[in-house]
């Protein structure tokens, strides 16, 4: 009989567990929050400087440019630009490689919060299994005037432990759901981002290869119009 009230005490650690869980999750929710405010960074002004840069040939202010703005969108165009003589099938598997890099950073902490969410009402669950096992310890060594308010009294601390397992979880998914959406916003920004680089980078070269086509046929030109001579 002591064994199992010794054993029936830990409901109190369930609920010790369930506090630590959702101390872990709003960390988890303020850091993540944080970390999307900073990532939002001015990805349309970079763009038009660094195409700006980009028409005039000056890859060195367009890399230090990039280098200088934060946010995972100025990394994947300082990695574009970084590579810009390559063709442009070669610069989106960059913009793609550096596009993947950030989904580690991106996605941190989300599985920990989905975990919680689902952690929590099974520990309610538990917690509740052992109240219950207490009520009926109690009861048993009762008499009988006092079997209802046992009764009662592990009623209550089991279903505490339930109801405390679902206001730890249910925020917890809320949260999930709602910083998943913000980072498949993110995953989304990254690829346009890459794409529209990679477009810079690559009307620059065909601009290039314009002009010198263009001063290659006048040079021609003037050198058939100086043997007519």
């Amino acid at each position: 009989m002591e064994y199992l009230r010794t054993f029936t005490n830990t409901g109190d650690l369930v609920l010790w567990l369930q506090g630590v869980l959702g101390f872990i999750a709003l960390a988890v929710v303020v850091e993540r929050m944080v970390f999307f405010q900073h990532a939002r960074g001015r990805v349309a002004d970079l763009l038009l400087g660094v195409a700006n840069h980009v028409r005039k040939k000056a890859y060195a202010e367009a890399l230090h440019e990039s280098s200088r703005a934060r946010g995972p969108e100025a990394r994947i165009v300082h990695a574009v630009l970084m590579r810009h003589s390559l063709a442009r099938t070669n610069l989106r598997e960059i913009a793609q490689e550096a596009g993947q890099l950030e989904v580690p950073r991106i996605e941190r902490g989300l599985r920990v919060l989905i975990g919680v969410a689902m952690i929590a009402p099974m520990l309610g669950m538990f917690g509740t299994v052992l109240g219950l096992i207490e009520s009926f310890v109690e009861i048993a060594g009762a008499g009988e005037d006092l079997a209802q308010t046992a009764l009662a009294s592990g009623m209550f601390r089991s279903l505490a432990s339930t109801a405390v397992g679902l206001a730890v979880a249910i925020p917890a998914y809320v949260m999930y759901l709602y910083l998943y959406g913000k980072a498949r916003q993110l995953m989304h920004r990254l690829e346009r981002t890459g794409i529209e680089t990679v477009n810079i980078v690559c009307d620059s070269q065909q601009e290039d290869r314009i002009v010198s086509f263009r001063e290659e046929v006048e040079a021609r030109e003037k050198v058939e119009q100086g043997k007519k001579g």
